[in-house]
């Protein structure tokens, strides 16, 4: 039977690797991947685990503007997501922490 908790996260952080194989953009296309192993490699390296949660998505259906980066409850969507905009993700992921 199902229970139905709270959220163990203070911020929980889908990004967004759905792969087209090249027949559609997809936010594969923009290093996804990448994106998500630099986003938990700062989770781990400030200490963030157990209140931040870093997680695979499937499509959130705006391929043309990907790579997505959503951080829920929050509502913060980012579009056009590089493996180079980890630092300004991670900022506002540190100002979500430090206003709980």
């Amino acid at each position: 039977m199902q229970k139905q908790r709270e959220m163990p996260y203070v911020a929980h952080v889908f990004v967004c690797t759905n792969d087209r194989g090249g027949e559609k953009k997809s936010c594969a296309d923009n290093n996804s991947q990448l994106t998500k192993d630099k986003l938990k490699q700062a989770v781990d390296e400030k200490g963030w685990k157990g209140k931040v949660r870093i997680s695979t998505s499937g499509c959130m259906g705006l391929c043309g503007n990907g790579s997505h980066v959503m951080i829920y409850p929050q509502k913060v969507w980012f579009s056009g997501v590089l493996p180079d905009d980890v630092d300004e993700i991670v900022s506002a992921i540190e100002r979500i922490l430090e206003d709980d």
